[in-house]
């Protein structure tokens, strides 16, 4: 998974820490610092959770699941198919 970090100078940071921090303990989106041409990372600490995982369950077949196995959805005719 790749995520999208924000940049911003150290000038930056200083003026806007304390709504940074937030925003990555917020969103678990890390932030890279450039000074000098090295770049430093904020990340938080905490373990995020993935987006799949926070999904809401929901059923995917409606009826009798047994039902599908018999299902016949149609022939494969070589010869016409590969046209």
């Amino acid at each position: 998974m790749h995520i999208v970090k924000n940049k911003m100078s150290l000038t930056t940071l200083r003026k806007q820490l304390y709504q940074v921090v937030d925003r990555v303990l917020k969103t678990g989106v890390p932030v890279e610092i450039v000074r000098n041409g090295k770049t430093a990372l904020i990340v938080s600490g905490e373990r995020q959770t993935s987006k799949l995982s926070r999904l809401k369950r929901r059923k995917g077949i409606i009826g009798d699941p047994d039902a599908l196995v018999d299902i016949k959805v149609g022939t494969w005719g070589e010869s016409n198919n590969l046209k």
